[in-house]
């Protein structure tokens, strides 16, 4: 597993792209601490133990075993300039035969919000998720009101597929989400005319 994990790295304009290692803790704890008020009313409710080394000592171990199995592909969005930790993006729920599909799941920090981070990220998973991992299919779903995760998935070449009620619990309540596909071969949209 560790051999794979070493071997995971992704590489944009301005990020690299790898998976979360322990050394991570301090830069990731500050960060979502910093941005907890920003990100909290997208995600769902942290645990009490959301920012201790304990939790995130555990991230790093389903992180590392996520990748051996084939399950999801987690990283981390460091800034190339500086190794500063930006955000993480996460391939999960990776599922083959028939379905050849994934979900994406992303946050980013304050600080880093809307400076086209994320979108340079999706932008290389989605790539790796069709060009390595062989998918047909990635999946996304963001609270119908938060109009940049919709325009970033938009932007990143995503499709409105519809609307999954009460998918996800975001502050201790379930709530209703807006369901986005990017497909290998789409098609949608598109007809044999012209």
């Amino acid at each position: 597993m560790l051999s794979l994990r070493r071997k995971l790295r992704l590489d944009t304009e301005r990020m690299v792209l790898r998976p979360p290692m322990h050394s991570d803790f301090n830069p990731w704890s500050a960060l979502r601490r910093d941005s907890e008020a920003f990100l909290a009313k997208w995600e769902p409710s942290w645990a009490d133990d959301h920012l201790t080394r304990r939790a995130f000592t555990n991230r790093v171990y389903w992180a590392n075993r996520a990748i051996g199995n084939g399950s999801a592909v987690p990283l981390f969005l460091l800034r190339r300039s500086d190794d500063m930790l930006l955000g993480a993006i996460t391939l999960d729920n990776i599922r083959r035969g028939p379905a050849q599909a994934g979900t994406l799941g992303y946050w980013i920090g304050e600080p880093f919000a809307r400076q086209g981070y994320m979108r340079e990220a999706i932008d290389a998973v989605v790539h790796y998720a069709f060009d390595r991992l062989d998918l047909s299919r990635i999946e996304a779903a963001c609270l119908p009101e938060n109009k940049a995760s919709r325009g970033l998935l938009e932007k990143a070449g995503f499709k409105y597929e519809g609307v999954a009620q009460s998918y996800l619990q975001i502050d201790g309540r379930w709530r209703t989400h807006v369901l986005y596909a990017a497909l290998r071969l789409d098609r949608r949209g598109r007809t044999d005319v012209g």
